[in-house]
C-alpha cells in the first residue's frame, strides 16, 4: 500500500495509543510508541486492579447516550469498534469475557495484566517498537518531535503522529495534562481539563468525618435538579469520604453536578435513604409510639435503619425534625446534602475537556497541524464508569489509526 515505508510516532502507551499502533502495524507501517513512564499501560493496569470493566452490554443506542453532548462526534468511532466488536477483539487475544449482573463486561480472569501481556506480544510481533522514559517536549522549528530521555534531548522525525497522552487525572501514572501547554502554543482549540467521575466535598462535622469515613450508603436514590430545571434521578451506592461523598452513584452524575457548582458555587442533592419504602409507609412506621426508646432504636426497629444512614440523618437534621415523625419521614425520602466542590483533577477517575472536536477533521486529524492525530482522553468528551471510558479510548485510537492510513495514502 505504501511504497516509501512511512513511519508513525505514537506518543502515549495507554489503550488509545496501543490501539492506533495495532491498526498501523497491521497495515505494514513502521510504528514507534513513546511514553514518559518506565512501562506501558500503567493507568490501564491500575484501573483493572479491582476487576477490569472493559465495556457494557446494554443496547447500542443506550450505550451511545452515555457520551452526552459528544455522542454525535463519537458515533462513527464507536460504531466501528462497538462493545460487541471490542469483545471479539479481546477474544482474539485469547481472553474470554462475561457479562456481569449489572450489564458490565469483564475479562474472565477480571485482570488487566493478562490482556495487556497478550496485546504487547502481538504488537511486538508486528514490529512495533517501544521507547519508554521519553517525555514529549513538543516540536522543533521544522516540526520534528522533541523528547527528553535519560537526561538528553532526542529529536525524532515521523511522517505522521498520533497523540494519545491521556487527560489530567492520575498524573502519577502518566496522565499529567502537560500536553495542553504544547498544543496551546500551536493555537489548538482546547476545552479546559476538568475532573470527571469524581468525588465531591461536603462540610461534615469533625465527629462524622472521623467516625464514618469509608462507610457505605446503600441502597440510596440520588435526585438532583439543576438550574435549568433538568431533573436527574438514579439509584445506587455511595461511600462517605473524609472530604464528602464518593462512589459510583455520584460519579454517574458528576458532569451536571460539576457544572452546577461551577455556575452557582454549590449544588444540593436529595438522598432517598429508604428507596424501597414509600413516604406514606415511612410516616406510618415512624408514627408508632416510641415510648422510652431512643430515636436511634426507633429508626432501627421501625425501618431497619442504623449505622451510617442513621448517623447521616443526625448530621444533617435538627433535633426538632428528628423528633417529628412526619418531617423525619420526609427527610428520609429527600435528605438535602450540599456539595461544595469537586475533588481536584488529579484525584478524579477521568477527565473532561481536551482537544475540541471542532479543531479536528473527520479522521481525528488537527486541522492546523496536518499529519497530527488525537485519540483517547485527550479529546473533549466524558462518560461515566461502566466500560464507557475504555471503549471510547480504544475506539478513538482505532479511528485515529485509520485516519493516519487515509491521510498517508493521499500524499
Amino acid at each position: 500500500m505504501f511504497s516509501n515505508n512511512p513511519s508513525v510516532a505514537i506518543i502515549g502507551a495507554g489503550p488509545a495509543g496501543l490501539m492506533a499502533a495495532e491498526v498501523l502495524s497491521q497495515a505494514g507501517l513502521k510504528v514507534d510508541v513513546y511514553d514518559a513512564m518506565p512501562s506501558v499501560g500503567r493507568k490501564f493496569l491500575m484501573a483493572g486492579k479491582g476487576g477490569l470493566n472493559i465495556t457494557h452490554a446494554e443496547s447500542f443506542g443506550q450505550f451511545l447516550s452515555r457520551y452526552g453532548d459528544r455522542r454525535a462526534e463519537l458515533t462513527d468511532a464507536l460504531t466501528g469498534f462497538s462493545p460487541d466488536k471490542l469483545r471479539e477483539w479481546v477474544l482474539s487475544l485469547g481472553i474470554n469475557t462475561f457479562v456481569g449482573t449489572s450489564g458490565r463486561v469483564f475479562p474472565a480472569e477480571m485482570k488487566a495484566a493478562p490482556m495487556l501481556r497478550a496485546w504487547l506480544h502481538r504488537l511486538r510481533a508486528a514490529g512495533v517498537k517501544f521507547h519508554m522514559r521519553h517525555r514529549w517536549l513538543g516540536w522543533t522549528a521544522d516540526d520534528q518531535l522533541r523528547f527528553y530521555s535519560y537526561g538528553l534531548e532526542r529529536i525524532v522525525a515521523a511522517d505522521a503522529v498520533v497523540l494519545a497522552l491521556g487527560g489530567g487525572s492520575w498524573p502519577q501514572l502518566g496522565s499529567t495534562g502537560a500536553w495542553t501547554a504544547l498544543l496551546a502554543q500551536r493555537d489548538i482549540d482546547l476545552a479546559p481539563l476538568r475532573p470527571a467521575n469524581c468525588g465531591f466535598d461536603v462540610a461534615w462535622s469533625g465527629y462524622f468525618r472521623t467516625r464514618f469515613a469509608g462507610q457505605p450508603l446503600k441502597p440510596v436514590r440520588m435526585v438532583f435538579n439543576n438550574r435549568h430545571g433538568e431533573a436527574f434521578s438514579q439509584q445506587g451506592e455511595l461511600t462517605i469520604a473524609e472530604y464528602g461523598l464518593e462512589g459510583g452513584l455520584i460519579y454517574s452524575l458528576s458532569a451536571p453536578l460539576r457544572d452546577e457548582i461551577s455556575a452557582n458555587g454549590s449544588a444540593v442533592i436529595a438522598l432517598d435513604l429508604i428507596p424501597d419504602r414509600t413516604l406514606e409507609n415511612a410516616t406510618e412506621r415512624l408514627s408508632a409510639p416510641r415510648s422510652k426508646q431512643s430515636i436511634s432504636n426507633h429508626l432501627r426497629k421501625r425501618l431497619g435503619l442504623d449505622g451510617a444512614k442513621a448517623a447521616l440523618l443526625r448530621e444533617v437534621l435538627s433535633t426538632e425534625t428528628m423528633n417529628n415523625p412526619s418531617q423525619l419521614a420526609s427527610a428520609l425520602k429527600a435528605l438535602p446534602i450540599k456539595l461544595l466542590a469537586t475533588r481536584p483533577l488529579e484525584e478524579a477517575i477521568s477527565t473532561a475537556g481536551g482537544v475540541r472536536f471542532e479543531a479536528l477533521d473527520s479522521h481525528l486529524m488537527l486541522r492546523k497541524l496536518p499529519g497530527v492525530f488525537i485519540a483517547g482522553e485527550m479529546l473533549d468528551w466524558e462518560a461515566p464508569t461502566g466500560g464507557y471510558l475504555l471503549t471510547a479510548c480504544l475506539a478513538t485510537g482505532r479511528a485515529a489509526g485509520f485516519g493516519v492510513l487515509a491521510w498517508l495514502s493521499q500524499r
